[in-house]
């Protein structure tokens, strides 16, 4: 047993969303504010029994308080109407605007006697089978009392501030205007209240024929509410929360305020798995002897110690009933070898030699970083044997009646607080081997164990399988009236196709960074120039972007177009710097960028990309819109056509550079021209601007962009000779990094507008 897949609507950005579970681990991946903690916070929510009554107003979607507010809004009308109108106490009112989440469980047919209560037919042989859980008022038979509590409290409210004006107007006082209001004054400020006393979640059981619809499954009059809780006995669920260090609202098991020191974790293991005299077997006895024997032995030392000050209170005759003799006995209790700071320690000197065995710190004095990593596995060590009944937690009366749950779900967020990067990675490549490393899961396999991580580690999803990512997509506002959402993309469409794109796209995330699943924005650019140097345009010209986080990848023009199907999934804004790689007609030769030559483009990104045009004339001609493809998410930069005045008695001339290198010296050729300790490409280029003509020079910087030129090394010269916030971006990039700050500008301002209504959506 699995769980396939999650439906989740109406729970803060996720207006409805499908997230995908893979078979062992998954990781919820996105920008900042993308909505993987309101994932993780409705899986925790509805899944956790104990966690249900947390659910408050702040996790409906914002923008269903409008229908919401409307329900109380027409009550109160339907009651001024004349004659009467009856209010709609229907649950359908309800339950299109509340927190619902869909489960699909994947089952093999030889675990019905698992599933048997949310069966849809009898005849279901295997496959998909659905429950609903979602949060609707309580009393379904009766659903007029949250009806009638709203209208007496609004009723009342109402009365109050009627009598107030009376008084005021009586006294005949000449007064400001009252802005008091009184509760409730919308049905959002009654249910802020009392939410937890007319709502609770309800579970039915879902349709499989229709698991794979766009749209969520309607109610029928055919769908009654479950008894109990539909999972009691098929999973069990487990969850470590983020360790924000500040006031965390999912305060519990694994919470930021939770002892995560491993004396304490031992402690409670011993309690639960190992204390010798609880259920005892035979292989506790000798420990129990043992310990008898160290009472025994300690009590008669006490006995000795004590008998002269013993004596001597006798001696008193008090308390005077029958003269009772003081007797001292000691209780020998293991795991309170374990409760102090020093319960456990770290060995500092690696020697079998006693002589150093003394030399050992306190816990407490390990990194942070070590401390976290230690607790969180043990802490999956822990859940895997509660799970498993390792020890006298399967004896005990009350678990050893029920058996083992088929599943166990483990929920982890954001692991990777105060680990550094080599630590978050062997935390994520270790985490799902431990919660497997027991015998029986190994022998028996339809115990199953599904792992879901949130997090904003690119460590972390450089070190995981990409077909188990699931990227949290913010969906771009359309105006500043329109409330944040999110979208969830799985990324097993994009890495798990077994194409050459998305082999080539996941060789390549592999082999630099993945922090493309956390960015802003994006910026693809073609060789170690350009990524050593466009950050220090923006950092000086541009700082909207500076404040962005925009992931630059080094990607040759030839290549850019093959991230194209992963650049639309993640949907976030791309400029592609890319070069011209002018050719001639007949051959596959470079040839110095001219218009009216026959040439052609060798660039794919340009061919196939935008503007999807080869000729070179065609290229260069290109308006900036046609420049700007995938619903205008994505902008290719190239060189083109640019007037230079090269001798101050000449007028402008054209010139069209053909790569970087030669664009920046034309847009700082004042500043190549003064060089004069300069070595390598960027002597050749100052060289090549001291010659007579425009022509020439342009000649010149193009045959010393060969095979043979060390681009990166011009990068680092230009970085150590000149100060680079004295370097102007070329033209064609101007214009792209132009494009991208209006982008990220523009969505800005309707995030923060949009935010301003949201209240921590």
């Amino acid at each position: 047993m699995k769980i396939s897949h999650i439906d989740i609507q109406n729970f803060r950005k996720l207006k409805t969303c499908r997230v995908e579970l893979a078979d062992k681990s998954t990781i919820f991946v996105g920008a900042n504010n993308s909505g993987k903690t309101s994932a993780m916070d409705a899986l925790i929510m509805f899944l956790k029994k104990s966690k249900r009554r947390e659910i408050s107003t702040t996790d409906i979607t914002l923008s269903n308080w409008e229908a919401i507010n409307k329900i109380a809004n027409d009550w109160i009308t339907n009651a001024s109407a004349k004659p009467l109108t009856q209010p709609d106490l229907s649950l359908n009112a309800w339950r299109p605007h509340f927190p619902t989440i869909d489960v699909w469980l994947s089952v093999d047919g030889s675990q019905i006697h698992y599933v048997h209560h949310i069966l849809p037919t009898l005849d279901w042989d295997g496959g998909l089978l659905g429950v609903r859980l979602i949060l609707e008022p309580k009393d379904l038979e009766t659903p007029e009392a949250i009806y009638k509590s709203y209208m007496d409290a609004y009723s009342a409210a109402q009365e109050t501030l009627a009598a107030r004006k009376k008084s005021t107007e009586n006294k005949n006082t000449v007064e400001a205007v009252s802005t008091l209001t009184l509760w409730p004054t919308s049905m959002r400020d009654f249910l802020d209240r009392k939410l937890q006393e007319f709502f609770s979640v309800n579970a039915y059981v879902l349709d499989p024929a229709h698991e794979n619809s766009d749209s969520p499954q309607l109610f029928t009059e055919l769908m009654e509410p479950l008894e109990g809780d539909p999972f009691d006995g098929l999973f069990k669920i487990d969850i470590i929360n983020a360790q924000r260090g500040f006031s965390d609202p999912n305060s519990g098991e694994g919470a930021a305020n939770a002892d995560r020191r491993l004396s304490s974790q031992l402690r409670h293991y011993f309690n639960e798995h190992l204390d010798p005299s609880e259920l005892p077997e035979a292989s506790d006895l000798d420990a129990l002897e043992a310990m008898e024997a160290a009472r025994t032995a300690f009590d008669q030392k006490l006995k000795s110690s004590f008998s002269v000050a013993i004596s001597e209170l006798e001696g008193l005759n008090y308390p005077g009933f029958s003269d009772p003799q003081i007797l001292l006995s000691s209780k020998v209790n293991p795991v309170e070898g374990l409760n102090h700071d020093s319960a456990v320690q770290f060995k500092v000197v690696r020697s079998e030699d006693p002589s150093v065995n003394n030399l050992c710190l306190p816990e407490k004095y390990n990194g942070l970083g070590y401390q976290n990593l230690i607790s969180m596995i043990f802490n999956l060590i822990r859940f895997r044997d509660d799970w498993m009944r390792v020890g006298k937690i399967g004896k005990r009366e009350k678990i050893s009646n029920t058996p083992i749950e088929p599943l166990h779900l483990m929920l982890i967020e954001e692991p990777e607080a105060h680990l550094h990067a080599q630590v978050q990675q062997v935390f994520i490549k270790k985490a799902y081997g431990v919660l497997r490393n027991h015998s029986e899961l190994a022998e028996k396999p339809h115990f199953s164990s599904q792992m879901v991580v949130s997090t904003h580690s690119s460590h972390i999803a450089h070190e995981t399988d990409f077909t188990g990512l699931r990227y949290f997509r913010r969906k771009l506002l359309a105006n500043e009236l329109e409330i944040p959402c999110a979208l969830v993309v799985s990324m097993s469409t994009i890495f798990g196709g077994g194409t050459d794109t998305s082999k080539f796209a996941s060789r390549y995330l592999k082999t630099t960074h993945c922090d493309l699943f956390f960015a802003d924005a994006a910026i693809l650019v073609e060789g170690p120039v350009e990524r050593m140097l466009v950050p220090h345009f923006i950092r000086n010209h541009y700082p909207e972007l500076e404040r962005s986080y925009i992931s630059l990848l080094e990607i040759g023009g030839s290549h850019a177009h093959t991230l194209r199907p992963l650049i639309q999934a993640l949907g976030i804004p791309t400029l592609v710097v890319t070069d011209l790689d002018s050719i001639k007609k007949e051959s596959t030769g470079k040839a110095q960028p001219k218009r009216g030559q026959s040439f052609r483009t060798g660039n794919d990104t340009l061919k196939t990309w935008a503007p999807r045009k080869t000729a070179l004339d065609e290229v260069l001609a290109a308006t900036p819109q046609e420049k700007i493809t995938d619903k205008g998410l994505v902008r290719v930069a190239y060189p083109y056509l640019t007037k230079i005045q090269y001798l101050s008695e000449t007028d402008e001339e054209e010139a069209i550079p053909y790569t970087f290198e030669d664009a920046l010296v034309l847009e700082n050729i004042a500043m190549f021209k003064s060089m004069t300790a300069s070595k390598g490409l960027v002597k050749k280029m100052c060289d090549a601007v001291n010659k007579a003509t425009l022509n020439e020079a342009c000649k010149g910087m193009f045959d010393a962009l060969d095979k043979n030129a060390k681009k990166a090394e011009m990068a680092l010269e230009l970085l150590y000779t000149t100060e680079p916030n004295l370097l102007k971006p070329p033209a064609y990039i101007k214009e792209g990094l132009d494009w991208l700050n209006t982008m990220l500008i523009n969505n800005s301002s309707l995030v923060t507008s949009s935010s301003a209504k949201s209240e921590g959506e």
